[in-house]
């Protein structure tokens, strides 16, 4: 059973979609369930002034990228680098423990966008 949360982000999620002419953009694959996470987003003034996410998986990896998209917001890359797993499944109010796949895979992807702006920050 899914937290309050999770369900909140999975039906309404935040910052869904793609970004046009993104700074950074980047979408991995989880090779064991096959969910894919893609996210853009923009810097402004050395900070994550947007990002946006898509999804394709389960509710849980859904919910992940919606609301790493929030912790991520406003943080510069070396901040944002900070996320933690702890801090994600926080946000979604926990996760079973065969679910928590889709946290890692939100944070492998918010660091293969953050690696794509090195030199730039």
């Amino acid at each position: 059973m899914y937290s309050p949360q999770v369900l909140d982000h999975f039906e309404h999620p935040r910052n869904a979609g793609t970004l046009d002419n993104p700074d950074a953009s980047a979408q991995v694959e989880n090779p064991a369930c096959g969910d894919v996470l893609k996210l853009t987003l923009k810097l402004s003034f050395g900070q994550i002034a947007e990002i946006r996410f898509q999804a394709k998986g389960c509710v849980a990896s859904m919910a992940c990228g919606s609301a790493l998209t929030e912790l991520a917001l406003g943080k510069s890359p070396a901040q944002a680098r900070t996320l933690r797993k702890e801090a994600l499944l926080a946000a979604v109010g926990g996760l079973p423990p065969a679910s928590q796949h889709a946290a890692q895979l939100a944070l492998d992807t918010l660091d293969a966008a953050l690696d794509q702006l090195r030199g730039r920050t």
